[in-house]
């Protein structure tokens, strides 16, 4: 089974705080942050794992491949991915600022046309964009079904197919696709039996989130294949539908005012807030 997961360099979620805009208003600086795999991505090279884990005699029909689009110092979330298991990398140079999700988008169908996977697991989202646009528009492109905001999967023996549970308002829903498909998880996917695929014992859980890359398999993931490649040689339409203008900071929020009575504020919903 081959497994194509993209993945996003993003900088540190935890020290958002810190991300200023420049002067005029035209772009993000993130000097001075770390950058990290995409949460969400790291959770979908977690679900390929667990997936082809213990998958027959013969691993090395199974393949698990991550891809990057970005600047060259991507290798490095892209080797963070290999050091995790995950078999070969690659990288699409590109520059996030001439990238939308169409654009990225029409790049991983151009790959999956090389390539020819079985399956394509994505995060839901990157934790910078947010926009939660890039799994639909592949799958709408390639023709694939699709199952979004994966919080469990499980597949028969031979891979040929996943059930997928995804939370709803009011409780879950399930969907079965036949592969070659593409799924998209949320967070409760790694949680430790989240991923079944009916090969591992059953009574062996997983840990909790996504695995650590250890310092062994760090040194083996600077021997494993990183291909790297241009959207020109993928042949990859790169006009934007979506570009931003300008960055700017939300309105400080005015402070808050105390009210002595329940009907001192029914008046000021009803007058001011007009919410009621």
């Amino acid at each position: 089974m081959k497994i194509i997961v993209p993945i996003k360099r993003v900088p540190d979620p935890e020290k958002a705080d810190k991300v200023r805009i420049s002067e005029d208003g035209k772009q993000l600086i993130f000097d001075g942050l770390d950058w990290k795999p995409n949460p969400f991505d790291e959770y979908a090279v977690e679900t390929a794992l667990r997936l082809v884990k213990d998958s027959g005699a013969d691993q090395t029909a199974n393949e698990v491949i991550v891809v990057s689009i970005g600047p060259e110092e991507a290798t490095h979330q892209v080797l963070w991915c290999l050091a995790m298991g995950a078999d070969r990398g690659m990288l699409i140079s590109g520059d996030d600022r001439e990238l939308d999700a169409t654009v990225v988008a029409r790049a991983i169908a151009k790959l999956v046309k090389k390539e020819s996977p079985d399956l394509i697991l994505m995060g839901k989202q990157t934790v910078d964009g947010d926009s939660n646009q890039t799994a639909q528009m592949l799958a709408g492109m390639l023709g694939w079904p699709q199952a979004t905001f994966a919080g469990r999967i499980e597949t028969p023996a031979d891979l040929s197919s996943a059930t997928v549970t995804r939370e709803v308002d009011g409780g879950s829903a399930t969907v079965t696709v036949k592969f070659p498909a593409l799924i998209s998880v949320d967070v409760r996917i790694v949680t430790p039996q989240a991923v079944n695929n009916n090969m591992s014992p059953p009574d062996e859980l997983n840990r909790d989130g996504a695995r650590f890359a250890s310092l062994p398999g760090i040194m083996k993931a600077k021997k494993k294949p990183l291909e790297r490649l241009t959207l020109e040689d993928l042949g990859v339409d790169t006009s934007q539908r979506v570009k931003t203008i300008s960055y700017s900071r939300p309105a400080a929020r005015s402070g808050g005012i105390i009210l002595e009575t329940v009907e001192e504020l029914v008046q000021k919903l009803k007058e001011e807030a007009r919410v009621l």
